[in-house]
């Protein structure tokens, strides 16, 4: 739903690289190199934003129980 804070496996600090990352994939950018660029160099912080799916905007649509 939302891009974790910290890497699954490792523990270490991913989740203030996902606006940055989202941002330069949409503009045509190849991921490999941002991730690169981000210093994202484990295969386990790679993984969290390469299979990241975003869908905390289906989940809006359905109205709160109470």
């Amino acid at each position: 739903m939302i891009i974790p804070v910290r890497c699954f496996t490792c523990g270490a600090p991913i989740g203030h690289l996902w606006d940055e990352f989202k941002k330069r994939v949409e503009a045509g950018e190849d991921p490999a190199k941002v991730l690169d660029d981000l210093g994202v160099k484990r295969y386990c912080c790679r993984r969290m934003f390469l299979s990241h799916v975003e869908l905390v905007y289906e989940i809006l649509n359905f109205p709160k129980i109470s």
